[in-house]
């Protein structure tokens, strides 16, 4: 069960850091294009990460 949590945690953090990584490299336009600051990066990784 531990294990289990670990596991859980860690693809989280990978998640968390893919999405981070991906709208990090899009442009200011895509971004507006999306309704996305770029200040809102982290927070919108954090909650694609959660679900």
């Amino acid at each position: 069960m531990f294990v289990t949590y670990i596991l859980s945690k860690v693809r989280a953090y990978m998640r968390y850091r893919e999405t981070v990584r991906e709208l990090s490299l899009l442009s200011d336009r895509e971004l507006d294009d999306l309704g996305i600051s770029r200040f809102q990066i982290d927070s919108i990784a954090r909650q694609n990460a959660v679900a």
